[in-house]
């Protein structure tokens, strides 16, 4: 083995175990770093679009979601930084979802093999995943939220608006904060 083809082994390997990423070739956010510029803006969520499946539940859209707090979970089970989100994003749907949140993970794949409706539904168990997930394998949702990065997470109020967002690992206390907070000011 030559001493270059060593060397880069031992940066790759060292990279998968550390999670760092590529950049330019990963796409998963680096930040960690809350972006509430959606909450200035107090848009409108869009509705689910071109979903292929839905897991866990029937078909939903956000219109019927009114008077529900709603955190939508951009995600792909072959990104680690998505994984490593998966314990808090089903804490928050155990802890808030008797309370009015719905959490809606959207499994947008980013590579062929992510598309599979099989190998989703075994992450689904392997993660213990039981809230709705839509598995968006044409971007269509990804594109309406006009997101851009693995793992993301909105959070809609009652009324529809977005009014929190998150890209990347980390800020979970804050997150949980905004959903709590939604929630009681529902009560």
């Amino acid at each position: 083995m030559t001493f270059k083809l060593l060397a880069v082994s031992a940066a790759l390997i060292g990279m998968a175990v550390t999670g760092a990423v590529i950049p330019g070739i990963c796409d998963e956010a680096a930040r960690t770093v809350p972006v509430v510029a959606a909450a200035a803006n107090n848009e409108s969520a869009p509705e689910f679009a071109g979903i292929s499946n839905w897991f866990n539940s029937k078909p939903l859209n956000i219109a019927d979601l009114r008077g529900k707090v709603v955190l939508v979970d951009f995600w792909t089970y072959g990104c680690v930084n998505c994984v490593n989100t998966l314990p808090h994003v089903t804490d928050l749907y155990a802890k808030y979802r008797d309370k009015g949140l719905v959490v809606v993970g959207v499994h947008t794949p980013e590579f062929p093999f992510e598309r599979s409706a099989s190998n989703l539904q075994a992450a689904l168990k392997r993660h213990g995943i039981t809230y709705p997930v839509a598995q968006d394998n044409e971007s269509r949702t990804w594109n309406a939220y006009r997101n851009q990065y693995w793992p993301a997470q909105y959070i809609i109020d009652q009324n529809g608006k977005i009014v929190f967002q998150h890209e990347g690992e980390g800020s979970y206390d804050q997150i949980d904060r905004t959903i709590g907070r939604l929630l009681s000011a529902d009560s």
